[in-house]
């Protein structure tokens, strides 16, 4: 019985993971710049950098890329300064001009 349970488990893992390799094969050349547009101009080797991520994770990313979630899940005291700093320095530098 316990070999039947353990073809089971390595069967849903190789599943999981040849679905996370087709989803990778979808996503990685038109869905991970519409979640994050700063790819679009990054090294193609970034692009197989963040393939074992993808395949380990698909279901994450495709929910933010159906969903079209742009914007990072956590929301913490660090971002929250970095939008002040940015939007401070957009209205500083437009006064200055």
């Amino acid at each position: 019985m316990s070999l039947v349970i353990a073809q089971f488990v390595v069967g849903a893992f190789e599943a999981y993971v040849l679905v996370g390799v087709a989803f990778a094969l979808m996503f990685l050349p038109r869905g991970v710049t519409r979640l994050d547009p700063r790819v679009a101009g990054a090294p193609k080797t970034l692009r197989l950098l963040i393939l074992p991520g993808i395949v380990a994770l698909w279901p994450l990313f495709a929910w933010r890329w159906i969903a079209g979630a742009h914007e990072p899940i956590e929301d913490n005291p660090h971002r929250a300064k970095a939008r002040e700093s940015l939007a401070g320095a957009g209205r500083a530098g437009g006064l200055a001009r």
